[in-house]
């Protein structure tokens, strides 16, 4: 069995997926559950196309939830660094190549909860912002395999 990852996630990030969680095990499923009786109430499975969609919105949704489920017992809240300060769930606002640019720096997880785009502290850029302070210049290898510099123009903790 592989090992289980732990996600960290901002409080607000972790209700929002427990809040979509219990959605998925009540009120949708039943709605699924009934669009699938009422499927099969009009005969023929076999050239049912409400039926079968239905059926594939189910193993969709028990899907998600599974995977909602380990999730959710695999996070740790993550408390984000203080103002100024580079870490899982700052809000880092960047000077890439004369644009500036502001991330959520964390898992693609944290995204339910901000508007914001999210960068992992494992891709390149982030490894390179992780642990860095405001003001810093960083560098870092693109995939191309050009080095890019960075300037941290602030970073503060995503609420």
């Amino acid at each position: 069995m592989a090992e289980e990852k732990t996600i960290l996630l901002t409080q607000e990030a972790y209700d929002k997926l427990k809040e979509e969680l219990e959605h998925r095990q009540g009120e949708y499923r039943e709605e699924i559950t009934e669009r699938i009786a009422t499927a099969r109430a009009e005969g023929d499975l076999s050239e049912n196309g409400g039926y079968q969609a239905a059926r594939e919105e189910q193993g969709k949704n028990e899907g998600r939830i599974n995977e909602l489920i380990v999730k959710l017992r695999n996070t740790k809240i993550l408390k984000a660094p203080k103002a100024g300060l580079v870490g899982n769930g700052s809000i880092v606002t960047l000077d890439l190549a004369g644009n500036k640019v502001t991330y959520v720096l964390g898992s693609r997880d944290i995204a339910v909860a901000t508007d914001y785009d999210v960068i992992s502290p494992e891709s390149p850029i982030g490894a390179a912002i992780m642990d860095a302070k405001q003001g810093d210049e960083v560098t870092y290898k693109a995939p191309n395999g050009r080095d890019i510099r960075v300037n941290i123009i602030d970073s503060k903790p995503l609420k």
